[in-house]
């Protein structure tokens, strides 16, 4: 059959009738049964094939409602119809095989099979005796038949189900057989989930996500098992509106006790199957050997990241060392090159001594030096009798002079410049204090005697000086270095070093004593440092020469002051 499609929105259907006459539009309204069923696929956006499938499911059903077999209820005849609450409804309509999975078709069936059978005006034609009003027990079958044709009343009674076993399983008899066990009450417990497609238990070869899927939906499970069906108040029975809302307000509270309870129930078997599940214990000895792999991966490469570090500093070290030994190296050999160098002098140096020990006359050498002394020490007595004979008119002539004497006035005179107060005076009691012979001096004596001094030949001066310090140098067992050194010619007096000081010399000391103060740590090695070509112990003995000296000056001074006083 051709099945026309409908009309879009401002068209119309039209049919064209045949050639022999003219055509012509008229309005036609769809109709029937095939209309209507294109309109159920259109409205479902189902197929032609879908709604084939529907209708064989339907057809099934109703052969399936055809074929059902009743089972007969043997206490049905001595049930109480006051006590209808605690009968089984599904036994009473002979669905007791069947119960929850029975659908709607069925639990209808049922009923009017059991209503032609047990009818009270067919018993009672068959002369079965009948009890009056509701207390025969046809009217358990009417109620049964009112709870189970009602969605809401057939739910609450399906929580309640008498046949449903609510026990769970302990952990001691899941021990060795665990899926055997825990299996089936997972599956029934299944029927109060208000989810579908609940997850299966599985077996030993289940994946980590399955197993963590069913316990995750089960430890969140969502149940719609509710307990009215027990409420032992019925609040259509209530006189008042008070009394019926405390009869509502008890109900609500018992509901919730056991719904907790229930949810408490279903707690315990979760933990109970999760506790003796053998896939969780393998689960979790992988999650720990991996763990503990990691852990082991992270202490070797945590190891080789600190031998790699340690091998880098090893080398760095090694390197150090080998840098410096160069470095060493490189000295040492500069070292050896400069004491060849130093050796080659040195005996060069002895080479050139060697031969001028050759080329000389020792013998002639001390004979010129001999008779330079002769020379010398004549001109030295020449000098002192022409002292005598100048001095002798100056009223003091029996007063002689030794080679001390003229000794010591050279020292009076470089100690006390020019500028001193009562410079005769002072030099006159300097004398008399540190000379040896006993014979005091005047200051006119010191005046005439430096005159005569002035007047002298500068060789005579010279000869003096020289006398002078030969007798030091016995005095003190100074062994000289070359027999033609010359004494200084500034008249300085007898020094405790054979080079005598320069100028710049004291200049130095004096300013490194005034740098490095008497509290300065290593203070006469700092002030050797600071004065050139001198050492430690001639700054030494030099500072102490002029702090004699300072004194010596001070104390002639004083006496004579006090002598100038005193004569006042």
């Amino acid at each position: 059959m051709l099945l026309l499609p409908s009309a879009a929105d401002g068209q119309s259907t039209a049919i064209t009738h045949a050639l022999t006459s003219a055509s012509t539009l008229c309005q036609v309204e769809p109709v029937g049964r095939w209309f209507e069923a294109f309109v159920k696929r259109r409205n479902r956006n189902a197929s032609a094939s879908f709604q084939e499938l529907e209708d064989k499911k339907e057809l099934s059903e109703e052969s399936e409602d055809e074929e059902l077999q009743l089972e007969e209820f043997p206490m049905l005849k001595t049930l109480d119809p006051k006590d209808w609450k605690n009968q089984d409804h599904y036994a009473v309509l002979g669905l007791g095989h069947v119960r929850y999975k029975a659908t709607q078709r069925q639990i209808k069936a049922a009923h009017k099979a059991m209503v032609l059978k047990h009818h009270p005006d067919k018993r009672k034609a068959a002369g079965e005796p009948i009890k009056e009003g509701d207390n025969d027990y046809f009217t358990c079958i009417t109620k049964a038949y009112e709870m189970l044709s009602d969605p809401l009343k057939r739910r609450a009674f399906n929580s309640v189900d008498p046949t449903f076993d609510n026990s769970v399983p302990s952990k001691s008899e899941a021990k060795d057989n665990f899926f055997e066990v825990f299996s089936p009450v997972f599956e029934r417990n299944s029927r109060w989930s208000n989810k579908k497609n609940v997850p299966k238990l599985g077996d030993m070869n289940s994946s980590f996500e399955d197993v963590d899927a069913f316990y995750s939906f089960w430890y969140n499970f969502d149940s719609w098992r509710e307990f009215s069906y027990l409420d032992e108040e019925e609040k259509e029975k209530a006189e008042c509106r008070d009394e019926r809302r405390w009869i509502e307000k008890q109900n609500r509270a018992t509901r919730a006790q056991r719904k907790k309870e229930e949810m408490n129930r279903i707690r315990t078997l979760v933990d109970n199957a999760y506790s003796c599940d053998p896939r969780i214990k393998k689960f979790k000895e992988e999650e720990k050997a991996k763990k503990e792999a990691e852990k082991k991966a992270k202490a070797e490469a945590k190891r080789k990241e600190q031998e790699a570090k340690e091998k880098q500093r090893q080398a760095e070290l090694e390197a150090a060392r080998l840098a410096k030994e160069k470095e060493e190296e490189e000295v040492r050999q500069q070292a050896l090159l400069a004491k060849k160098e130093k050796d080659i002098q040195k005996k060069a140096i002895k080479k050139e001594r060697q031969k001028l020990r050759n080329s000389c006359k020792i013998e002639e050498i001390n004979e010129q030096i001999r008779k330079e002394k002769e020379e010398a020490e004549a001109r030295m007595r020449q000098a002192s009798k022409n002292a005598e004979k100048s001095t002798g008119g100056g009223g003091n002539g029996s007063k002689s002079w030794s080679e001390d004497d003229l000794q010591l006035l050279i020292k009076a005179v470089n100690l006390f410049p020019a500028g001193t107060n009562s410079r005769w005076e002072v030099i006159a009691n300097y004398m008399n204090i540190h000379s040896s012979s006993g014979v005091k001096r005047t200051a006119k004596d010191v005046i005439g005697k430096a005159k005569s001094l002035q007047k002298l030949d500068p060789h005579q001066k010279d000869d003096i000086n020289k006398k002078a310090f030969d007798k030091f140098k016995k005095e003190h067992g100074v062994v000289p270095q070359a027999d033609n050194a010359t004494p200084s010619e500034r008249f300085e007096g007898p020094c405790t070093d054979f080079t005598p000081w320069t100028t710049e010399e004291q200049k130095l000391l004096e300013q490194a004593l005034k740098t490095y103060p008497v509290n300065t740590p290593e203070r006469w090695e700092k002030i050797a440092e600071a004065v050139p070509g001198r050492t430690k112990k001639d700054c030494m003995k030099r500072y102490k020469e002029l702090v004699e000296m300072v004194k010596a000056k001070k104390a002639a001074q004083e006496q004579v002051m006090n002598a100038n006083r005193a004569k006042k």
